[in-house]
């Protein structure tokens, strides 16, 4: 099983090459790399041309934005398996695609898979400060804003031909429609990996304080009206009390 790991970056110099390498140090070795980099002005292709013989295929022209960058590794894979590591983002261990692998591959009726995710400060990347579990997660729970953790979702290649890839119209809440439209409308079948598989940096789109989240919230009612999902305002922000509880919680890692 050939598994496509996607990089979008752009002027991430600081964070690229730890996100490259925890790419290859991987102990499952099918993998292939994808870097797709929208024309950075920065030393971010410097960074990543010091790896460019590990790296299947890297791609540096200008975007659209970030789910434009997306759409392009995907269009360009060829792996069974996809999954999205962003510039700034690490896998938690050596075995996280090892595990994910061999989660897809003992079970041949899973469609896609997901874990938990463990937030990081840029300036202190081995320190969990929030964690992110999708152990509780089913689809009903789009109504209220939540998903499984997106940095953690591998599905299979043929469902992004059947079924779309990701919204360029949307600015931060893209993923959530795909997660939507992957699993609640098109039911695919997921099995979940009770265990930290990546770590994010906090200083994600989504996670950029109040403008981001009046944004991301305004763009999942959007998207959930549009999917025939009732939903509210009220129930959208009232996630964010269950949100304050990840600050606590003691992180599961391999």
């Amino acid at each position: 099983m050939k598994i496509s790991i996607i990089t979008v970056v752009y002027n991430c110099e600081k964070t690229i090459e730890r996100t490259i390498r925890s790419v290859l140090s991987q102990s499952y070795k099918n993998i292939e790399y994808l870097i797709i980099d929208g024309a950075s002005t920065d030393a971010t292709m410097q960074v990543v041309n010091r790896y460019k013989n590990q790296i299947s295929v890297i791609l540096t022209e200008k975007d659209k934005g970030m789910y434009d960058a997306l759409n392009k590794g995907i269009r360009l894979c060829t792996g069974d398996v996809v999954g999205i590591l962003h510039a700034d983002d690490e896998f938690a261990s050596t075995q996280s695609i090892q595990l994910i692998a061999e989660r897809l591959q003992s079970n041949p009726v899973i469609d896609a898979v997901y874990g938990d995710v463990g937030f990081v400060k840029e300036e202190e990347p081995d320190k969990i400060v929030r964690y992110y579990s999708s152990a509780i997660f089913n689809t009903n729970l789009f109504k209220w804003g939540f998903m499984p953790a997106h940095p953690t979702f591998f599905c299979y290649k043929k469902y992004f031909d059947l079924y779309g890839v990701y919204r360029t119209d949307l600015d931060i809440a893209a993923d959530f429609d795909l997660l939507a439209r992957f699993l609640r409308r098109h039911q695919l079948l997921t099995s979940y990996i009770p265990v930290m598989l990546v770590k994010m940096n906090l200083g994600g789109k989504s996670t950029r304080g109040i403008s981001s989240t009046i944004q991301i919230n305004k763009e999942i009612k959007q998207i959930l009206t549009e999917q025939k999902m009732p939903s509210s305002y009220l129930r959208l922000y009232a996630r964010y009390f269950v949100k304050v509880q990840e600050f606590w919680k003691k992180k599961k890692q391999i």
